[in-house]
């Protein structure tokens, strides 16, 4: 986990936040990053945005993971998921949008 802390906190200071703040990200229900709008990003942006959205998701997968297993209990990643999603969207900005219920809501 601690090899991946610093790669999502770069994406966290620089890439993802542009995305999020205008509108094309969400967060998941279960825990990920979506690009939920594509057409809010700038043609020339959107690769990048993919790229660091999969690269997002890969590490968070990991976190959700290592943290089972760290537990003794990995049959609890989908707990563990849920968990991060609620922190996820509880320390989104205004304006960020997240699943809920199936469908999108903004904060």
């Amino acid at each position: 986990i601690q090899a991946i802390q610093p790669r999502m906190a770069a994406r966290s200071n620089s890439t993802l936040p542009a995305g999020f703040g205008r509108g094309a990200l969400g967060f998941t229900s279960d825990g990920l990053v979506s690009v939920r709008d594509a057409g809010k990003l700038e043609l020339k942006d959107r690769v990048a945005m993919n790229a660091a959205v999969a690269d997002d998701n890969r590490d968070r997968k990991a976190v959700y993971r290592e943290v089972a297993v760290a537990n003794g209990h990995p049959e609890w990643e989908s707990q563990i998921r849920d968990v991060f999603a609620k922190q996820w969207v509880a320390s989104a900005r205004s304006g960020w949008w997240y699943q809920s219920g199936g469908s999108w809501k903004q904060k």
